[in-house]
C-alpha cells in the first residue's frame, strides 16, 4: 500500500457525518486468547509474549474502552475473554512480572534517548533514535501509571466494571483453549461449564455467548451449548456459506450462530492489503539490536529491515484517519448492499483477535478508538451480539457443516498429517484421564452420600485441559514456535499420565504429591472441581 494509500472513492469524515441513517446495524466483535505462559519460559516465546500483549494492546484497548465510557458510549464492543487469559491477567506472579516488564521498557526507552553517533543503531540515525526513544518513554512511562493505579488487583474488575457499564458484552468460552470437535464430548462439555464458573467468578456475570476456540464446530455441539446456558457463539462466514447479514439459530436449539463478514473483515487484516501494512506505520519486525524497541515504520512491503526508514508518528496519525475513513466507508456500503440484497435491515459482523491491535499492529487501539466514534457519527448503528438477537438480527434456522477460522476453513490445522501425534497424545492423555477420575470419584462416592473435593482428580483434569489446547497443534502446523508447542503438549501430558499412574496403582499419598507439586508449578483455575465432570 502506497503512503497516500486511498481510494479517491472513499469518502471524506465530513461527508460521513453528513450520511443519513444507514440500516441495520455493526457489531465489532474482539477474541482475546493466549496460551497459558506463566513459568514456561520467556524468549522468544513464553512470557514475553503475555507481557508484550499486555502491554501493547490490553493496556491501550482498556484505556480506550474507559474513555469512551466516559462520553457515555454503550455497547461498543463484543469482547471475547478466554479463562486462560483471564487467568494470566489476574495472578499475582503475572501482575508482579508485567509490572517489571514495564519498568524495563522506560529503561530501554531511556537508553535510546541517550544514542551517540558513534553506535550503529543498523538503520536510524542516532537524533532519530534519540527522538523515537523520548515517546517511547512517554508512551512507558503512561503505561506505568496506568498499570499501577488501575491494574493491581489484576484485570477481571476493570473488565467487570465495562460489563456492568454496559460498554461491552463479554463472551467466554472453554478453560484453557480446546479444539472442542476433536474433545471427548464429556471433558469438552466440563471444559465448557468450568470456562462459563469461570467467568462468573471473575465478573459476576455469565456470559450468555462465547467465542467458540477457533470458530471450532462439529454437528450436534449446538445442543451442547445450549445445555450449558449458551445463547450464541461465533463462526466463520463460509460456514454460513458467506451470507453472513443475520444471525442463524441452529438446527432447532435456539443457539444462534453469527458468521464474520469477510469482505469486512479482510479490509482491516488481510495479508496483501490489510491497513497495518501500510507504509507510514510501525514495523513490526523490525528491532533496534541495542534497546530492543521498534523504531522504524513499514516503509514498503519489500524493503529490507536495514533500510526501513525511522517511525514518524504524525505520518501514522494521519494514516489512522484515512483508514478509519475508509472502513466506516466499507461498513456504510456493505450494511446497504446487504439489506437490499434480503430485502431487510442487515447485521454486519468484523471479528479480529485483540491482540491485533496493539500488539501486531501498533496504531491499531488508536484507530479502533476513532473509528467507534466515527461509526454512530456517519450514521451507522454500532451494537453487540445480545443487541443483534434482541432487535431481530436473525434469520431462519440453518444445519451448519464442520468449519473453523483456520486454513482452508476445516479441521486441517487441528487434525492434520502434521500434528498426527498430537491428535494420538491428546485422545490417549484424555482417555487416561477420564478412567482415572471416574475410578477416584467412585471411590470416594462409595464411602458415603457425600464424596469430598479430590485435589488429585482435579490437577488430573487441569493437567490434560492444558494438553489439549488448540495452541500447540496451531502452533506446530503454523510452524512458528513449533518446538516450544510440541514441549509444552508433552510436559502437560507427561504430568497427566505421572499423576494417573501413581493414583491408578493405589500410591495415594505420592500422587498427592505429584498433584500439589504440578498445582504449585502453574497454579490457575483454582476453581475446578473434578466432582462436576459429566459422568
Amino acid at each position: 500500500m502506497s503512503d497516500t494509500g486511498r481510494d479517491s472513492s472513499v469518502s471524506s469524515p465530513e461527508a460521513l457525518r453528513s450520511s443519513p441513517p444507514v440500516p441495520g446495524m455493526f457489531t465489532m466483535v474482539l477474541h482475546t486468547h493466549l496460551p497459558w505462559l506463566a513459568h514456561h519460559g520467556r524468549w522468544p516465546v513464553g512470557e514475553e509474549w503475555l507481557y508484550q500483549s499486555w502491554a501493547t494492546s490490553y493496556l491501550p484497548l482498556m484505556r480506550a474502552f474507559n474513555t469512551l465510557a466516559a462520553e457515555g458510549r454503550e455497547n461498543l464492543v463484543t469482547l471475547g475473554m478466554t479463562p486462560v487469559v483471564t487467568a494470566q491477567l489476574d495472578d499475582p506472579y503475572c501482575l508482579t512480572g508485567m509490572h517489571h516488564w514495564l519498568a524495563n521498557w522506560e529503561l530501554r526507552a531511556r537508553e535510546a534517548t541517550t544514542r551517540t553517533s558513534g553506535e550503529d543503531t543498523g538503520f536510524a540515525a542516532p537524533e532519530a533514535m534519540r527522538a523515537f526513544g523520548i515517546r517511547e518513554r512517554e508512551d512507558a512511562a503512561r503505561a506505568l501509571d496506568d498499570f499501577a493505579v488501575g491494574w493491581r488487583h489484576g484485570g477481571s474488575p476493570l473488565l467487570r466494571r465495562l460489563v456492568d457499564a454496559g460498554t461491552i458484552e463479554l463472551l467466554g468460552g472453554p478453560l484453557a483453549h480446546p479444539f472442542q470437535p476433536l474433545l471427548n464430548p464429556r471433558l469438552r462439555e466440563f471444559a465448557l461449564r468450568e470456562g462459563l464458573a469461570d467467568a462468573n467468578a471473575r465478573f459476576a456475570h455469565t456470559p450468555g455467548g462465547i467465542w467458540a476456540p477457533e470458530c471450532a464446530y462439529a454437528p450436534g455441539m449446538e445442543h451442547d451449548y445450549a445445555a450449558a446456558g449458551v445463547t450464541h457463539f461465533m463462526v466463520d462466514g463460509p460456514s454460513l456459506h458467506g451470507d453472513t447479514a443475520l444471525g442463524r439459530p441452529v438446527t432447532d436449539s435456539g443457539v444462534t450462530a453469527f458468521g464474520r463478514d469477510l469482505q469486512v473483515s479482510y479490509r482491516v487484516w488481510s495479508p496483501k492489503s490489510g491497513y497495518p501494512g501500510h507504509a507510514a506505520y510501525r514495523d513490526f519486525h523490525t528491532y533496534d539490536h541495542v534497546t530492543g524497541l521498534k523504531p522504524a515504520r513499514v516503509t514498503g512491503r519489500n524493503v529490507p529491515s536495514q533500510e526501513k526508514a525511522p517511525y514518524d508518528a504524525e505520518r501514522a496519525d494521519h494514516a489512522v484517519d484515512v483508514h478509519v475513513a475508509d472502513f466506516v466507508d466499507v461498513v456504510r456500503r456493505r450494511l446497504i448492499s446487504e439489506s437490499e440484497r434480503i430485502g431487510r435491515p442487515a447485521h454486519v459482523v468484523a471479528a479480529f483477535d485483540t491482540e491485533l491491535f496493539g500488539h501486531w499492529w501498533h496504531e491499531g487501539p488508536l484507530w479502533l478508538e476513532r473509528v467507534l466514534r466515527a461509526l454512530p457519527a456517519a450514521g451507522i448503528r454500532v451494537g453487540t451480539l445480545t443487541d443483534a438477537i434482541t432487535d431481530g438480527f436473525v434469520g431462519d434456522a440453518v444445519d451448519l457443516p464442520p468449519g473453523s477460522w483456520g486454513s482452508g476453513k476445516d479441521w486441517q490445522v487441528w487434525s492434520g498429517e502434521q500434528v498426527a501425534d498430537l491428535v494420538a497424545l491428546n485422545a490417549e492423555v484424555v482417555d487416561t484421564a477420564l478412567a482415572t477420575v471416574d475410578k477416584a470419584l467412585d471411590q470416594a462416592a462409595s464411602t458415603g452420600s457425600w464424596a469430598p473435593r479430590d485435589t488429585v482428580a482435579d490437577q488430573i483434569l487441569r493437567e490434560t485441559l492444558l494438553t489439549v489446547s488448540s495452541d500447540w497443534p496451531f502452533m506446530v502446523s503454523k510452524d512458528t514456535a513449533a518446538e516450544y508447542a510440541r514441549y509444552r503438549a508433552h510436559l502437560h501430558a507427561h504430568a497427566t499420565r505421572e499423576i494417573a499412574g501413581a493414583l491408578a496403582s493405589g500410591r495415594r499419598e505420592h500422587a498427592q504429591r505429584l498433584a500439589d507439586g504440578w498445582n504449585h508449578a502453574d497454579g490457575l483455575f483454582g476453581a475446578l472441581d473434578a466432582r462436576r465432570l459429566p459422568r
